[in-house]
């Protein structure tokens, strides 16, 4: 199965630079590119990509808005959107992720990490660069911010094992990671996970991991439970 992959850039370079990359190994194909927002906005609806290379300094439509409204498409639900950044510590990288981006990458990533990043993002099953993303979430949504709330009556939907699972998953952990320290299948693990997702009404982990922290269930700076 080809990933195919929609790049918003308003730098020329980098866009050819991400396409020779990505056109160059079997399983990928870049099927657009976006100068601004509006046109991966555009893009998303047509050009049928499994994930967008968003950068989020654009002119016109930011990526930032763009993130925004593709995650808010019920149509594009299955888009994932991977933020490119010069400055991995940018607040707008975390405002990005709240937006419904399922990671991000510095824009001097090596190529293997490019196309590893993609491919991870594009399967859903887990987190691009959980360690670093984690202390991002911890630093910027450790503040509270009106506009993501969660009912503390939708976590108590979850059951006893969803909830150390969300915490888990928080962490950084996969859904191997999980299975080994809970004891269970990998295929238990994720199911776990999957179900935590749909109760709480998000696309993927990177949004149980702003829940979790935006929420209050995991805090910065907190250690794994057990570490």
């Amino acid at each position: 199965m080809t990933i195919r992959v929609l790049l918003a850039d308003d730098q020329n370079l980098i866009r050819a630079g991400f396409k020779m990359i990505i056109d160059s190994e079997p399983g990928f194909e870049v099927v657009g590119e976006a100068a601004d927002g509006r046109q991966a906005v555009d893009l998303a609806r047509t050009a049928r990509a499994d994930v967008i290379l968003m950068d989020i300094r654009m002119p016109g439509m930011d990526g930032l808005e763009a993130t925004r409204r593709i995650g808010a498409d019920e149509n594009l639900a299955g888009v994932r959107v991977l933020v490119l950044t010069t400055f991995e510590d940018d607040e707008n990288v975390v405002l990005a992720l709240r937006a419904g981006a399922s990671g991000f990458l510095g824009k001097s990533v090596a190529p293997a990490d490019l196309l590893r990043a993609i491919r991870v993002v594009a399967g859903g099953e887990a987190l691009l660069s959980p360690r670093a993303t984690r202390g991002l979430v911890g630093r910027f949504l450790s503040r509270p911010d009106p506009g993501t709330v969660v009912a503390a009556a939708r976590f108590g939907g979850l059951t006893d094992r969803e909830r150390e699972v969300l915490v888990l998953v928080a962490h950084g952990l996969s859904n191997d990671d999980i299975a080994e320290r809970l004891h269970l299948s990998p295929l238990t693990a994720k199911t776990h996970v999957n179900r935590a997702m749909t109760k709480l009404g998000v696309r993927d982990r990177a949004q149980l991991v702003v829940l979790a922290y935006a929420e209050g269930l995991v805090r910065p700076g907190e250690r794994l439970p057990g570490a």
